[in-house]
C-alpha cells in the first residue's frame, strides 16, 4: 500500500510538471508567433509614426546676466531669381587624345542648344583625369596564379554648371543633354538680389513688434523701462532649398504568421525625396507666407534685455543681530 502511494504520487508530480511545461512552451510559441505578426515594415510618410523633424528654427543667445528679455522672431520666404544646375558627366577612352576628344565633343554639342536659350550662361568645370588599370592573369607552371595590374585607358570627369532665370527651362536643359547620355544632375541652388531689402524689412517689422510687446510688459509690471539698464542681441539665419529635402521609403508591407526557417524575399523599396520648408507656426510674423516652390528662407531675430534696478535689489536682503539682552538689532551693510 505503501509503495502503490509512492507511486501515486511520482504520477502526480509529473502531470503537474507536464502541465507547467505545457503553458511554459505556449507563452513560448505566443512570445514568438505575437513578435512575427507584428514585425511590419511601413515607409510612407503618412505611415511612419517615429517621424521627427529637426529644430531648424533661429537660436539667438540671450544677453548675459539676463532679467528679463523680449523677444521677436520673422521668417521671410524669398522666391529665387537666379539659378545655377550643375551637371556631371563621365568619359572614358584608351588614349589621352580619344577621352578628351568624346567628352569635349559631347559638351560642345549639347552647349550649342543651351545657349540658344535667353538668359542663360555656362561654365565648364574640371573634375579629375585619371588612368584607368585592369587585372591581367599570369600563370606559371610552379606557382599559383598571379593577376598584374596593366593600364587600361584613362578617365576624365567635367561638371557642366548653367545658370538661368526661369525655372521651366531645367526641363530643357535635361532633355538635350541626355541626348548626348549626361543624365547625373548633380544639384541646382537657388540665388536672390532681393535678399539685403528683405533683411531690412524683417528688421523693421520686428522692431515695431518689439516695442508694442515693450509697452505690454510695462503694463503688466506697471513701471516703465525708460530708466533701467538694457541690452540687445539679434541675428539672421538663412535656408537654402538643397538643405531642406528629406527622404523617405514609400511602401507599406503586410505582416505575416511565419516560422523561423521561412524564406522571405522583400523587394527593392523606392526612396522618395519631398522638400520640408521651415514652418511658421512659432515665428511673430511672416513676410510670403504661402510657399508654392521652394524658397529661399530668412529667419530674423531680436532680443531685448531688461535689467532690475540695483537700488531696489540692495534693498532685498537685511540682515539682524541677536544682542546678549534678546533685542533685535538691524545690520546695516550698506555703509
Amino acid at each position: 500500500m505503501l509503495v502503490q502511494q509512492q507511486f501515486r504520487g511520482k504520477e502526480l508530480i509529473l502531470s503537474q510538471k507536464c502541465k507547467t511545461m505545457k503553458k511554459i512552451a505556449a507563452l513560448v510559441f505566443f512570445v514568438l508567433t505575437g513578435q512575427l505578426a507584428i514585425s511590419q515594415s511601413s515607409g510612407n510618410v503618412n505611415y511612419q509614426n517615429q517621424v521627427r523633424f529637426p529644430d531648424q528654427n533661429i537660436q539667438i543667445n540671450s544677453p548675459s546676466t539676463m532679467d528679463t528679455y523680449i523677444s521677436v522672431k520673422g521668417l521671410a520666404n524669398v522666391k529665387a531669381d537666379t539659378y545655377v544646375a550643375i551637371f556631371s558627366l563621365t568619359q572614358v577612352g584608351k588614349t589621352t587624345e580619344e577621352v578628351n576628344g568624346l567628352i569635349d565633343q559631347r559638351i560642345s554639342q549639347a552647349l550649342i542648344t543651351i545657349k540658344e536659350k535667353p538668359n542663360v550662361e555656362t561654365f565648364i568645370d574640371m573634375i579629375s583625369f585619371v588612368p584607368v588599370y585592369e587585372f591581367e592573369t599570369e600563370k606559371k607552371i610552379f606557382s599559383k596564379k598571379s593577376y598584374n595590374e596593366i593600364p587600361k585607358g584613362f578617365e576624365l570627369k567635367k561638371n557642366i554648371h548653367i545658370q538661368y532665370k526661369d525655372p521651366n527651362q531645367l526641363n530643357d536643359f535635361i532633355g538635350i543633354l541626355s541626348n548626348q547620355e549626361i543624365y547625373d544632375l548633380v544639384r541646382v541652388d537657388y540665388f536672390s538680389s532681393n535678399l539685403e531689402n528683405i533683411k531690412k524689412e524683417l528688421m523693421s517689422k520686428a522692431k515695431v513688434i518689439l516695442q508694442e510687446k515693450q509697452k505690454n510688459y510695462e503694463t503688466i509690471l506697471g513701471a516703465p523701462f525708460t530708466n533701467v539698464e538694457k541690452g540687445i542681441s539679434d541675428g539672421y539665419k538663412i535656408m537654402l532649398p538643397v538643405e531642406m529635402y528629406k527622404s523617405y521609403e514609400s511602401f507599406n508591407s503586410s505582416s505575416l504568421n511565419l516560422k523561423k526557417s521561412a524564406n522571405v524575399n522583400t523587394a527593392d523599396k523606392s526612396i522618395t525625396l519631398y522638400y520640408q520648408p521651415i514652418t511658421d507656426k512659432e515665428f511673430d510674423f511672416v513676410i510670403n507666407s504661402t510657399i508654392l516652390e521652394p524658397v529661399i528662407q530668412i529667419m530674423y531675430e531680436v532680443k531685448l534685455l531688461i535689467r532690475k534696478d540695483k537700488k531696489n535689489l540692495e534693498k532685498g536682503n537685511e540682515y539682524f543681530i541677536v544682542t546678549p539682552n534678546g533685542e533685535l538689532k538691524n545690520l546695516n551693510l550698506t555703509k
